[in-house]
């Protein structure tokens, strides 16, 4: 878990800057490999260094900023300030872990890179506060794997191209969505018989292992999007999912 492995200055320098790389490269290979189709007759399929450098300046930095600040609007946490000690309503004392979350969140999300500031991801209240912020992580991450099926269409100035390839990820998407959904909504009948007076299994859905303030038609969704784009973010436990 970051909020106890590691150090701000680690999951800043290392983990915030590895994941800004880790996404260009994805990008860099795509153009590569959209060229290598599109020119058939040229050996040049372009300078990955350069490459590098324009997505991370153009493309993920500024995306990441304009993300990170809308996350902060909603509650994210964005902070030096060392742990905050509280006393509980029972008492006891707890330590409060905080840090940078909203500049690490924006890239992990747009890189879909998957992992999280806090062992429990997008689940916890610092890195996902509300249904909007949710919205805008999903978002982040489908927003370049779609742009590259529309630079496809561009680079072989065909845009149905690109279009098919979306089209068809859609599809398998909403196909994906609309099973995960319907079954986390229909519950557990084997869950649901155990709750004393609760034995319509339609009506009682599975929030096992969800959190409250997204539901399950939100959290349905969040996860459905981070499997389709193989990121390993969650706001809820997969384990859980009823599908």
């Amino acid at each position: 878990g970051g909020e106890s492995n590691m150090s701000y200055l680690t999951q800043m320098m290392g983990m915030s800057l590895q994941n800004f790389l880790s996404v260009a490269t994805g990008i860099v290979v795509a153009f590569a490999l959209m060229r290598g189709l599109v020119f058939k007759k040229t050996t040049h399929l372009g300078n990955a260094w350069i490459d590098l450098w324009r997505c991370n300046l153009y493309i993920l930095l500024p995306i990441a900023v304009i993300i990170a600040v809308l996350l902060m609007s909603q509650g994210v946490i964005q902070t030096l300030s060392m742990y905050t000690d509280v006393q509980t309503l029972q008492g006891e004392s707890q330590t409060i872990a905080l840090g940078p979350v909203a500049s690490q969140e924006a890239i992990k999300m747009l890189g879909t890179n998957g992992g999280g500031f806090f062992n429990t991801n997008s689940a916890h209240p610092f890195e996902n506060p509300t249904p909007f912020s949710n919205f805008i992580q999903m978002l982040a991450i489908f927003l370049i794997p779609t742009s590259l099926c529309f630079c496809l269409g561009k680079i072989s100035g065909n845009l149905k191209q690109g279009i098919a390839i979306l089209s068809a990820m859609t599809i398998l998407f909403i196909a994906m969505y609309s099973l995960t959904v319907s079954s986390e909504l229909a519950g557990n009948p084997w869950l649901a018989s155990q709750v004393q007076g609760l034995t319509d299994a339609s009506v009682s859905g599975n929030m096992e292992g969800k959190e409250v303030r997204f539901g399950i038609v939100a959290t349905s969704l969040f996860a459905t999007i981070t499997t389709a784009a193989s990121c390993g973010a969650v706001n809820a436990m997969h384990d859980s999912v009823v599908f």
